[in-house]
């Protein structure tokens, strides 16, 4: 598949979630949002994109997901890092479109993430951690091929929502650095911007180690994941090895996937 519609796909479901996340997190005078709607928008925000770009990019739609993957040899770096690049372009236009259409009274902060006055930052790193393991293990077990074949939109958007029923009351929860990303790039506002990167890339890091180094550990030799991460020719020729029944979780969307391994 086309780099190309890969990286469409995900500027537009990151552009998608976070118009529609941020949104319902807009304080308005006359109807301030509940966390459970925050929680149920963002849910609901989540499985549309997933459902609509699984097949053409893998629907990572999170800086930290496509880390996630990268660390699990399921990416190369040069795709990784055009996923990442194209789902902050989307953050930013989704943010932009977001505060073009609101009034300026409630468009002003855009929902930026911010610590709440009696969290500390290593508090505020923790929770974004544990709450993007959380999701990044959510992620893997839903898209994972010796575990499921259907589509993992509703079990991701359920874990997108756990998280923000908690998080909302610490750091407004991110999971996801496109998505503090875009609104601050708008407005302006990067103060503790730091840590919204730190806590989700780390709890990714970490969650993929879980995921695929202790829970379901892969049969992909050191050589398998070096071609994986370069994105060599090497791939086909290393993957053609592997019985089929031992494949390990896929990614429909990545362009990698289609080769000979139908790994990314």
């Amino acid at each position: 598949m086309a780099i190309s519609k890969a990286l469409f796909a995900e500027f537009l479901a990151t552009g998608l979630y976070v118009f529609f996340g941020v949104g319902s997190a807009m304080h308005w005078p006359s109807a301030r949002p509940s966390v459970l709607q925050i929680a149920i928008t963002f849910n609901l925000a989540t499985a549309m994109v997933v459902q609509v770009t699984w097949k053409a990019s893998g629907a990572h739609v999170n800086p930290a997901v496509t880390l996630a993957y990268l660390v699990g040899s399921q990416i190369s770096l040069p795709r990784a890092v055009a996923y990442v690049a194209a789902q902050l372009a989307g953050a930013i236009v989704g943010a932009a479109l977001l505060y073009s259409v609101t009034p300026g009274d409630i468009r002003e902060t855009l929902e930026v993430n911010v610590v709440q006055s009696r969290v500390s930052a290593g508090q505020a790193v923790a929770v974004e951690l544990v709450l993007t393991l959380q999701l990044v293990l959510c992620v893997f077990a839903s898209t994972d091929s010796r575990q499921t074949s259907a589509s993992p939109a509703a079990m991701i958007g359920t874990s997108v929502a756990l998280g923000h029923l908690i998080g909302v009351y610490y750091t407004g929860c991110s999971m996801n650095p496109a998505r503090s990303f875009g609104p601050a790039v708008i407005v302006g506002k990067f103060e503790v911007h730091w840590i919204f990167w730190v806590g989700p890339l780390t709890g990714a890091v970490l969650a993929s180690l879980i995921y695929n180094f202790i829970l379901f550990p892969d049969t992909k030799t050191l050589a398998q994941r070096l071609a994986i991460l370069t994105g060599t020719s090497e791939t086909e020729k290393v993957e053609m090895v592997e019985p089929q029944k031992n494949k390990p979780q896929s990614n429909p969307g990545d362009a990698e996937m289609e080769n000979v391994g139908q790994i990314a």
